[in-house]
């Protein structure tokens, strides 16, 4: 007999995650599982909670966010509430090169300055301890394990000893239950890496089953030829690989998706295992010292990018850069040194346009495409507004504007494709026995509200959130609840 549900959702539209047809009925939940979906009856007791659809809205499974630097935002902020607001239920950390573990003893967007975090043991366990919202997967970072092994500022090839030390902690991490290895090889260390280092350590994630996720050498002029260094990475080592952030900066290289696509294609036709991600805004963002310096800022970069966290000059925040020198009668490098030589100067983060729609509309038509916020999660500036509104802006704008894609093929991109590539094991379907983390949102209106001047503003549309057989998110109100886990690569 089936046990008395603690949570219907009833007269739902049913997305299953597997991009197929959409069903209708009921969704039941009972000791954090799903124990039934669509019209079988279900029992329910004085206690069971019921949460009426009304036959318009959709039930999915929870969305999975692929490319996230949440790992200190899970001590930050445990409630999650700019994931949560969305539909995240999960979320991948580690990426770009750089993981909470092991730790440096640096405070930074993935770091806690203070924290003891020398494994994913370490850090799943005290993330824990003090509870958050939604599951964790982690990657561990390249950067990290060689700002750990070698230096920061060690612009040479790893020794024997200390390439075995950061295979090591590889190893070590894939044994604590990470989903594999991450780079950021157009940020310090990972800029001075060699290809042969890189395919050594992905060998090591490949033996524990895992992936390679990579943001590439470059993501511009020379896009078609950092493809191709992961794809030969991904032979040599045998682990499958992961684009993150997938895109084409700089006007001259528009288009260039469209080639970066095809050659993947070309590659996974031949053998190759290759997937990717992306996020739908114009605009990226990340550390602005990682991008320019006093002595390589041109008049160019800063007409195109504005400030969006900046601690030593708050006021500047949501302005643009070379805007800001002229108002304070500098030049933009002189700008430049005078932001990074104040208090906390170097952990200003920029936001800068130089990507095309046409480009994102090629992106989010491949059927290989996730969908990664890549938010950076400082909430005192003011973030690229990705980190609140990614996953609605997929429905307003690709769903419901340009109609290139299903209501159940975008909800397939965040949930069952991404549970399977990632190794979330019992996540990404609506199906009996499955862990119950739950979205209810209207197709007709879910999106997103974030702009780049207000980029802290939650969606319209989201009805509900569970997480774990708990709801975390009541038609706007965080209910409180932190039953999220650091989730272990395979296991369910």
């Amino acid at each position: 007999m089936e046990p008395i549900a603690e949570l219907v959702i009833r007269n739902a539209v049913i997305a299953d995650g597997s991009g197929g047809p959409l069903g209708h009925g009921d969704v039941a939940v009972a000791g954090g599982l799903i124990t039934s979906v669509g019209s079988d009856p279900v029992r329910t007791g004085p206690a069971t909670v019921e949460l009426d659809a009304g036959g318009t809205r959709v039930c999915a499974p929870g969305f999975i966010d692929v490319h996230t630097h949440d790992d200190a935002a899970l001590v930050r902020y445990p409630g999650l509430e700019f994931k949560v607001a969305q539909g995240c239920t999960s979320l991948v950390i580690g990426n770009c090169g750089f993981s909470a573990f092991p730790g440096i003893g640096e405070d930074d967007i993935e770091t806690v300055a203070d924290a003891d975090w020398p494994d994913l043991d370490h850090y799943r366990q005290e993330v824990t301890a003090s509870g958050f919202a939604c599951n964790a997967l982690a990657l561990i970072g390249h950067n990290t394990i060689r700002i750990a092994t070698i230096g920061r500022e060690e612009d040479r090839s790893a020794t024997k000893a200390e390439l075995d030390a950061m295979r090591g902690h590889v190893r070590r991490a894939m044994e604590h239950g990470a989903c594999g290895l991450s780079t950021g090889l157009i940020y310090k260390p990972g800029k001075w890496t060699s290809t042969e280092e890189i395919i050594e350590l992905a060998r090591a994630a490949a033996e524990g089953g895992g992936l390679y996720a990579t943001h590439m050498r470059d993501e511009g002029d020379q896009l078609l030829e950092s493809v191709a260094e992961a794809i030969s990475i991904g032979r040599e080592s045998g682990c499958p690989v992961h684009i993150s952030h997938h895109k084409a900066g700089g006007r001259e290289n528009w288009g260039k998706v469209a080639d970066s696509l095809a050659s993947v294609d070309r590659a996974n036709s031949a053998g190759a295992d290759v997937t990717l991600d992306f996020y739908p805004y114009t605009a990226s963002s990340g550390p602005m010292a990682e991008y320019v310096s006093p002595e390589t800022v041109t008049q160019e970069w800063a007409d195109r990018n504005q400030f969006a966290t900046c601690p030593p000059f708050p006021d500047y925040q949501g302005r643009n850069v070379g805007e800001v020198a002229a108002a304070e009668g500098m030049s933009v490098p002189e700008l430049v040194r005078r932001v990074f030589d104040g208090p906390g100067g170097r952990q200003t983060i920029s936001v800068g346009f130089g990507m095309s729609e046409d480009d994102l509309l090629t992106n989010v038509k491949h059927p290989l495409m996730m969908v990664g916020s890549d938010g950076v999660p400082q909430l005192d500036g003011l973030p690229h507004p990705r980190l609140f509104g990614t996953f609605p802006r997929i429905f307003a704008q690709y769903v419901r504007q340009h109609n290139v894609i299903s209501v159940a093929e975008a909800v397939r991109r965040m949930t069952n494709l991404p549970a399977d590539r990632f190794g979330l094991a019992g996540r990404g379907r609506l199906t009996p026995s499955a862990h119950a983390d739950l979205v209810v949102f209207d197709p007709s209106t879910f999106s997103d509200t974030a702009t780049y001047q207000d980029p802290k503003r939650e969606p319209a549309g989201m009805a509900w959130v569970v997480v774990n057989g708990e709801l975390v998110y009541d038609h706007g109100h965080h209910t409180g609840a932190r039953p999220g886990r650091v989730l272990s690569f395979g296991v369910a």
